[in-house]
């Protein structure tokens, strides 16, 4: 069954929010913007800790590594959101900044996480 990318995307981050929430983290936005940012999930875990994730959806597994996922323009518009989401909520906790890497496979989505993929 063939997605347009946008769905395809729009279900790899509801994959990628459902993975994280079977985890006990918090989701606390989808599409986070700010500005010319966008960060796709904003997660919580308990009182100690912010995440912010790039979802990457693909329909065949034509990865490289990780750290090739995100452009260093991407990563300055991520730490930029990042900040001011801060400020916005008094964050005294830790942050951290994920990448998940969605595969469509018959069966659904294979995923894999990276943590503090990129500061």
């Amino acid at each position: 069954m063939a997605h347009a990318p946008h769905e395809l995307g729009q279900a790899g981050e509801t994959a990628a929010a459902e993975f994280f929430l079977a985890q006990g983290y918090q989701v606390l936005a989808r599409g986070y913007r700010h500005g010319r940012a966008e960060v796709d999930l904003v997660l919580q875990l308990g009182t100690v800790l912010l995440v912010f994730v790039e979802v990457k959806t693909r329909s065949s597994g034509q990865y490289g590594p990780p750290e090739t996922f995100v452009s260093a323009r991407k990563k300055e518009l991520f730490r930029l959101a990042a900040t001011h989401l801060q400020e916005e909520l008094d964050w005294r906790g830790d942050i951290r900044f994920d990448i998940v890497a969605l595969t469509l496979l018959s069966s659904g989505f294979l995923i894999e996480h990276f943590e503090d993929a990129f500061y």
